[in-house]
């Protein structure tokens, strides 16, 4: 296992065993427990710990530090909204939609088939035009944005008709 993983599985764990949604640590603390440079805990934190994973991280100074991660649950169209707006935007590279995609499906917010789906409509193949490459990232952005608002329509949808049923056989 790799360092950066150890150490998020880890700073996962705390997470998991603490009373409330976060925790305080100290980054030179947690560099000295796993033998590296606090560089490598700051590496994990800026690429593991973000919204877009669902946490929030507050900075505090003097008395050594503090770091107080937050996990915070976000219902899948609050999520979405969140990556449209600050991820996807107006103009998305090929590497930056599979990697949202990625993030997506791990976090379960999609299924693997839409994001397979969603990354064969976005592929340099489907893209394969004679058009200005930032062109097609704004094009990639725009199929992005309308795929990630129709899954979730359908999941809302899915998930009423699953409690419309629930309601109806207590009756």
């Amino acid at each position: 296992m790799r360092l950066s993983d150890s150490i998020e599985s880890f700073i996962k764990e705390m997470i998991g065993a603490a009373e409330d949604d976060g925790i305080e640590l100290r980054r030179n603390e947690l560099a000295e427990y796993f033998h590296c440079a606090p560089s490598q805990i700051n590496y994990v934190l800026s690429t593991r710990f973000t919204p877009e994973h669902g946490y929030m991280i507050e900075s505090r100074r003097g008395g050594g530090g503090c770091i107080r991660i937050i996990h915070v649950e976000t219902s899948p169209t609050d999520h979405v909204d969140y990556l449209i707006r600050e991820r996807v935007g107006t103009s998305l590279t090929e590497p930056e939609a599979r990697l949202l995609l990625r993030q997506l499906t791990v976090s379960n917010t999609i299924t693997a088939a839409d994001a397979s789906m969603i990354a064969a409509a976005l592929s340099p193949q489907s893209l394969a035009v004679p058009i200005p490459e930032e062109m097609k990232s704004a094009l990639r952005a725009k199929i992005m944005r309308n795929m990630l608002l129709t899954v979730i329509r359908r999941i809302q949808s899915e998930h009423r008709g699953t409690t419309a049923l629930i309601i109806r056989e207590r009756k």
